[in-house]
């Protein structure tokens, strides 16, 4: 949504071009697709979908992804930069097919991917194609673009898109509620001493409580006979 936005903003048109052969699985690609297919109607936007072939990406970046180990980080970012190419060497060919001018990309809205090396492959791929590459860094209007769509009702998703973004996804959000619990569980037991004192207290309050009004009934239970009883 932003970087349709900005371009408009300087008066560039763009077409978009839907290459996610990386999503998995393929209802989910399918909501996808739809999602940005209904926006950019309201939005009257070309859009064109490429091929989906998940079998093309399994046997580049699926490949790095399951020789990889459970993670390594510089293997983490081999696999999403083979998969940046293969999208990008898709998406060059339909533009130098149909005469554009340039190519750029929206994966640099998202903080959680790694934008230099998108810009590293979006240029190469470019290169090779002769086509001018239109580079931009599209994190800082994250949550602007986050914002608008949530206020727009479209769907979100919660992993990048390929099979391994999706374990690694769940692995985190089962990671930040097991350190949520570990936080709660700190700052009760930083408060079960206080909380001890303050029952002993409540504990010492209630017996003192119970004693006076012990007091109170014997006195006027007292009071009661000594009422009763004839003058002497």
């Amino acid at each position: 949504m932003e970087p349709v936005r900005l371009l408009r903003e300087r008066q560039i048109e763009p077409h978009l071009y839907f290459a996610n052969p990386n999503i998995a699985p393929a209802d989910e690609y399918q909501q996808r697709r739809d999602t940005i297919s209904a926006w950019a109607a309201t939005e009257q936007l070309a859009l064109t979908e490429g091929a989906y072939d998940p079998d093309a990406w399994e046997a580049t970046a699926g490949r790095i992804g399951d020789a990889a180990a459970p993670g390594n980080e510089q293997q983490r970012q081999a696999r999403c930069r083979a998969c940046y190419r293969l999208r990008f060497e898709t998406a060059v060919a339909h533009a130098r097919q149909h005469g554009f001018d340039a190519l750029g990309t929206t994966l640099s809205v998202s903080p959680y991917q790694y934008t230099r090396i998108i810009e590293e492959e979006l240029e190469r791929a470019c290169q090779r194609a002769g086509i001018a590459p239109f580079f931009e860094d599209y994190s800082p209007h994250y949550a602007q673009a986050t914002r608008r769509s949530r206020d727009a009702g479209l769907y979100r998703q919660n992993y990048c898109g390929c099979r391994f973004s999706d374990a690694e996804a769940q692995a985190e959000r089962k990671a930040r509620a097991r350190a949520r619990e570990e936080e709660r569980a700190k700052r009760a037991a930083a408060r079960a001493p206080e909380e001890a004192r303050l029952q002993a207290r409540r504990a010492q309050r209630a017996a003192y409580d119970t004693k006076q009004a012990h007091k109170r009934a014997v006195l006027k239970e007292l009071r009661a006979q000594r009422k009763d009883r004839p003058d002497a």
